[in-house]
């Protein structure tokens, strides 16, 4: 009984699945079973992408490209335009080139703070110990946090009258504007990135390190090999794979930051948190005079660097699979 409707199903869409398939055969039906997935793939990605590109060669204030005018590259030299590209104040658009310094600075100081974070979390989590269960999932929590939630939870917690300072002044310290001092406000975006997207990527290490066989650090225990070596011989070349992914992934995500940082700092104080999805949604949203054209530049261009550091990453990766082949 309970597998009769299961059958009912299956009968019924056996005829049409048969058609389908002596018309475009057996090799064909991966592409008839990935077509509404591309169609999707079409609609909400690839489309978007071309009108985006379309905005970033017009001006004017318009939404619907019936009011608006072509420029061509005019968008793209306004933003490219500087007398020095290391100071953001000799640029044309200098709010754009402060948040990418911001950008390239969250980056690097996160990316790395992540990776290792995560790594030795992974390591520390893999071991035997008690309640492994309980701290695997205190350290994933986070992750099921929305990132507003995340920036209000940490933003009530620095700011002024905020939980950190209450606790400091109990211990007899001062209250510190945690949030309203520029390297204080960086500092907390990127502990607060780390700390909220911590749980994920240690979740990929972890797979990668029970997917190592034990064999291997036993054999390496009766020969005698300390950890340190163990770790850089036997660990760290057999996870490589699994840390390239936590790279590039961390990566893609530190460049698109905005949520927590925008709801813990709102840019500030002044740019010196601006990052550059924050730019490009304060340009082509929050502005009176809104410049969509500016706005569309400033994606293509952040894409454009995503891909391109992707690429280096795979490329590095593929020499560095090819070396190991050799």
């Amino acid at each position: 009984m309970l597998a009769l409707p299961f059958r009912v199903l299956m009968g019924a869409l056996n005829a049409p699945m048969s058609a389908v398939q002596r018309r475009f055969g057996i090799g064909g039906m991966g592409a008839v079973f990935l077509a509404p997935n591309m169609l999707i793939f079409g609609v909400f990605v690839l489309i978007p992408v071309a009108i985006n590109l379309a905005y970033s060669l017009t001006g004017g204030t318009a939404i619907f490209f019936e009011g608006r005018y072509f420029v061509g590259l005019d968008q793209y030299k306004t933003l490219l335009t500087c007398g020095d590209y290391t100071v953001p104040a000799t640029c044309l658009q200098d709010a754009f080139w402060q948040s990418l310094h911001n950008t390239a600075l969250f980056v690097v100081l996160q990316v790395t703070l992540l990776v290792l974070a995560s790594l030795a979390t992974a390591l520390v989590l893999n071991r035997e110990m008690r309640a492994r269960g309980f701290w695997r999932g205190v350290f994933f929590f986070p992750v099921l946090l929305s990132p507003v939630v995340v920036g209000l939870i940490w933003k009530w917690i620095l700011q002024r009258d905020g939980l950190l300072n209450a606790l400091l002044l109990d211990l007899g310290f001062e209250r510190t504007l945690w949030l309203a001092e520029r390297n204080w406000a960086m500092f907390w975006a990127i502990f607060v990135s780390v700390w909220a997207h911590l749980g994920f990527y240690a979740l990929i290490l972890l797979a990668g390190l029970q997917a190592i066989p034990r064999d291997l650090y036993e054999a390496a225990m009766m020969d005698g090999t300390g950890r340190m070596r163990t770790f850089r011989r036997i660990t760290l070349p057999l996870l490589w794979p699994n840390l390239l992914v936590v790279i590039i992934l961390a990566l893609i995500k530190a460049v698109q930051i905005f949520d927590e940082a925008f709801v813990l700092t709102g840019g500030g104080p002044g740019t010196s948190t601006m990052f550059i999805t924050q730019y490009i949604y304060e340009t082509g949203f929050a502005h009176v005079l809104r410049n969509l054209g500016l706005a569309s530049a400033a994606s293509i261009l952040m894409g454009i660097v995503l891909v391109a550091l992707t690429a280096l990453q795979l490329l590095a990766s593929n020499r560095r699979a090819r070396k190991e082949a050799a």
